[in-house]
């Protein structure tokens, strides 16, 4: 019984279990529901996870007894819009109808709904034209990715499954990807640019829209560095500025710089001791600066009056002062005490030009001891490594000396600096190259042994002392034993002078540049750019961290030269360039570059001397007296400058003149043949107004010398106040001189103006046998003159000849006249001589009677050079006793007169 229960149980549970099972199954896959109670009569749809399922889809029954539906969609699905919907549904019985209360729903089924993909679309490329650039010469991987798009939602019509290249025969090949790359090494200079066409496919084979262009640029190969250099950059003087590298620009083949910084150095030391030395001496660009008077030179050119320079080495220079060279031991110039005594003071300017090695040991430039009333002072420069230390003691007896220091690079870098040092203690400005630099003030109580109570000067040195024991005195006596602290190096124009320092200006413009780097514009400087120029004006140093900025700079570097007749020759430029990455590792590394700028021959300016006559002739007693005979009374200076000009006419190019302000630096005025002889003549100058000028003189028996750089028209005044004077009875028939001028120290000169000094002698001077004979033999000796006139050279022969040649046709008129004359006058004589034997037997011997042996011919001499143009007349006796022989000077004229004296033995005498 009770197995028969169990049995039962189970296969009750069983039958449950099956019913439950296919009802589950039906409403999942077939959609048929099987009710035991009733018939099915809707279906309701419920938002599913994405809540479109009542938007889009609707079920209806298509068997109520069955429960057959159908789901469908109320309107048009895209796949490319939404390619899967998911919604739930539900069945309702017949009880009440759908909408009853009372009516029986099942549970909730979910639906999945995929929608099925078409290839409806093409590819589109995403950009309609691709562009690259690659290097000549390389086989590249990739050079540039083209990229389409399908709008096809599925992977079977969405995917581009390959793209092709459809221009025919060129270097290029694409892969599925849409990579292109070159199959060729490719020349920039065969092909520059290369365009082709691409296109695309998707899966289902549709082709591309709209194919693409692709543009590759060929660059050539890159080399980083700077393009556009150019070795030559030549300079027309009176160009002002120039660009020096309009064309250049770095290449830096796409390494990324953050850094930048160029080097431009144009080197000018060669020229002079500065930037535009070789123009002027310093002392001419002192005195054209507007310097204070009244410095001394402690170096000047050897001569007798200064003589302590002379044991002095010196070096050539380009410019006409003088470059001392010390050894830093025996080479020391002891300036004298006369000098030193007027350097007193504690007010004074001390400048000079210095260039020293990077040396460790103390060296001494300047060391001196100086008078001040009942005291001394003491000071020394001195340069130690790379510092300039001025030692200074206002008085020697206190025991706190205080130095001046100044960190300088410029006193040990090998280069050629300008120094001023300006005292007005306790002030103190140093002045290097023109700038300004500020001392460390340091006292110290006696680094050094006081200087013994002396005065005296040195340069290049200064001296050690010790002490000797003196038996005469039996005490300890100082004695200078050799020279310390020698200095090793060149020196020039140093020189103090005494009083008020000079002035900021002044010192400025004794060392501003005519010629020089220079930047065009400022203002065009990019952001983040900067340029800074020495003083000097030969280093430019250009800074930045964009490349295009900086090429422009660079492009703005110019070349400036002010001066009227700027130096031709060569000047060596350098750019050196530095840069910094961010990958330090691959920075590029560029090399120095190296050229030179070639500043042409200017238009040379043309002195011209003029208005003085070759001859010069006065009476012997003008020359005699106190204030002598000016030589250059109506002397012209002129200053022109010649230059090409295209004729419109004829198309060819002339030569022009054009008279231009100038300023000369030097003439000098010097005897031809014998030097002056000091105890017969001289040439005299007024001193005072050659000094009040701020002119230099020399004035010596073989020439006399006025230089400094002044305007014409004061050279014009002193050179017409030289005179020439000549102690008593000291004429002579003829001296010549020269003049010549010129300017920049000589690298322009005049032509050599010559004069010949005639001296005129009256008859009673000649009258004496030592006059009569020295004239004759000025006649007799016409070759040697002549000889000395042949050995001239006159630069413009149209302004210095000699002779006109009118002049010559009427001398020699005159002469022949005169020639006619003479023989006519010796004729007339012999007829009287004739006439006078003829009634001579019955005369007495005391009746008049002529005696021939006293026969006397006086000769006055005219203007010298006229002796040249003559010819001589003689007459032959016939060996009668009456009959003398006549000469004549060969350069006698008609304005002349040949007197003949005869006495007669009674004592008359006779005129012819």
């Amino acid at each position: 019984m009770v197995a028969h229960s169990i049995f039962d149980f189970l296969c009750f549970a069983a039958t449950w279990i099956f019913v439950l099972l296919l009802s589950y199954l039906m409403n999942v896959f077939t959609f048929f529901f099987l009710l035991h109670t009733g018939e099915i009569c809707g279906f309701r749809v419920h938002n599913g996870p994405l809540g479109s399922g009542t938007v889009q889809f609707e079920a209806v029954v298509l068997d109520r007894s069955t429960g057959e539906g159908l789901v469908r969609s109320k309107e048009p699905l895209d796949c490319e819009s939404q390619r899967e919907h998911s919604f739930t549904i539900q069945a309702y019985d017949c009880g009440e109808g759908p909408d009853g209360v009372n009516s029986k729903k099942s549970h909730k089924a979910t639906v999945h709904v995929r929608v099925n993909d078409v290839n409806e679309f093409s590819p589109v490329f995403v950009e309609r034209r691709y562009e690259a650039s690659v290097p000549e010469g390389r086989l590249f991987d990739r050079i540039v990715r083209v990229e389409a798009l399908d709008a096809d939602c599925s992977p079977q019509y969405s995917q581009i499954c390959f793209y092709d290249i459809i221009t025919p025969n060129v270097p290029f090949a694409i892969d599925n990807d849409g990579n292109i790359k070159n199959t060729e090494p490719l020349d920039s200079k065969q092909q520059h640019v290369h365009t082709f066409w691409v296109t695309a496919f998707d899966c289902g084979k549709n082709r591309a829209q709209a194919d693409a262009q692709v543009a590759i640029t060929v660059k050539p190969s890159c080399k980083p560095g700077w393009m556009g250099w150019t070795k030559r950059v030549e300079y027309t003087p009176g160009s002002g500025s120039i660009p020096l590298f309009p064309s250049l620009h770095l290449e830096t083949c796409e390494e990324t710089v953050w850094n930048i910084q160029a080097t431009v150095e144009l080197q000018t030391g060669h020229i002079g001791k500065g930037c535009d030395r070789d123009s002027y001496s310093d002392r001419s660009v002192r005195r054209l600066c507007g310097a204070v008077r009244g410095e001394v030179d402690l170096l000047p050119p050897p001569s007798p009056a200064a003589n302590w320079t002379a044991a002095l080495p010196t070096l050539p220079s380009s410019d006409s002062s003088l470059v001392f060279s010390f050894n830093g031991s025996n080479h020391v110039a002891v300036v004298p005490d006369p000098v030193v005594s007027a350097l007193s003071g504690d007010h004074f300017t001390l400048q000079l030009w210095m260039r020293r090695g990077s040396r460790k040991e103390e060296e001494i430039i300047v060391c001196s001891t100086m008078k001040n009333d009942d005291s001394y002072s003491h000071y020394s420069l001195s340069v130690h490594g790379c510092r300039l230390s001025l030692f200074y003691w206002p008085d020697v007896s206190a025991a706190r000396p205080v130095k001046f220091l100044w960190k300088l690079e410029q006193v040990c870098d090998s280069e050629w600096h300008h120094l001023s040092l300006s005292v007005q203690f306790p002030s103190v400005t140093l002045y290097v190259d023109g700038v300004t630099f500020d001392p460390a003030l340091i006292h110290d109580n006696g680094a050094i042994p006081n200087p013994a109570p002396r005065q005296r000067m040195f340069i290049g040195a200064c001296w050690g002392e010790a002490q000797i024991f003196s038996e005469m005195f039996e005490r300890y006596e100082p004695l200078l034993l050799k020279y310390v602290g020698g200095y090793h190096g060149l020196l020039s124009g140093v020189t103090v002078r005494p009083g008020s320092v000079e002035p900021h200006s002044v010192v400025e413009c004794l060392y501003a540049c005519r010629e020089g780097l220079d930047f065009g514009d400022l203002e065009t400087l990019g952001s983040g750019m900067k340029v800074h120029v020495n003083p000097s004006q030969s280093v430019l140093v250009l800074e930045g961290d964009d490349i295009e900025s900086f090429n422009r700079a660079v492009q703005q570097v110019t070349y400036r030269n002010s001066l009227r007749f700027a130096t031709p020759g060569v000047r060596p430029l350098k750019l050196t360039t530095s840069l910094r990455c961010f990958n330090e590792e691959s920075c590029l590394t560029l090399k120095q570059l190296e050229g030179y700028l070639v500043v042409l021959q200017p238009d040379a300016p043309q002195i011209s001397l003029s208005g003085v006559g070759p001859h010069l002739a006065r009476p012997a007693p003008e020359f005699e007296g106190s204030r002598g005979v000016p030589l250059f009374p109506e002397l012209r200076i002129i200053c022109s400058l010649s230059h090409a000009v295209n004729t419109a006419a004829q198309g060819m190019e002339a030569l022009m003149s054009d008279a231009v302000a100038h300023t000369l630096d030097g003439c000098e005025v010097q005897p031809l043949g014998e030097e002056l002889n000091p105890e017969r003549e001289e040439l005299m100058v007024d001193l005072d107004v050659v000094r009040e000028r701020g002119l230099e003189i020399i004035n010596t028996t073989a020439y006399i010398a006025i230089t400094g750089a002044e305007s014409i028209s004061v050279y014009e005044d002193i050179l017409r106040s030289i005179r020439y004077r000549l102690a008593k009875g000291s004429a002579r028939f003829e001296r010549r001189f020269r003049l010549s001028c010129s300017e920049m120290n000589g690298r322009y000169t005049s032509n050599e103006l010559t004069l010949e000094v005639n001296f005129l002698h009256s008859l009673d001077s000649l009258y004496h046998p030592s006059h009569l004979l020295a004239s004759q033999q000025q006649f007799l000796h016409p070759s040697h003159h002549a000889g000395e006139l042949s050995g001239h050279t006159l630069p413009n022969p149209h302004r210095n000849s000699v002779v006109p040649g009118a002049a010559t046709v009427i001398i020699m008129v005159c002469v022949g006249f005169l020639v006619v004359m003479v023989i006519l006058g010796v004729f007339r004589i012999r007829s009287i001589h004739r006439r006078g034997e003829s009634t001579r037997g019955g005369a007495k011997e005391g009746s008049g009677q002529w005696d021939d042996s006293a026969l006397t011919i006086i000769v006055n001499p005219m203007e010298s050079y006229e002796s040249r143009m003559g010819i001589s007349a003689d007459t032959e006796g016939e060996g009668e006793e009456d009959e003398e022989a006549v000469e004549t000077p060969d350069d006698a004229s008609d304005d002349q007169r040949i007197i003949i004296k005869k006495e007669g033995r009674d004592g008359s005498a006779r005129r012819y």
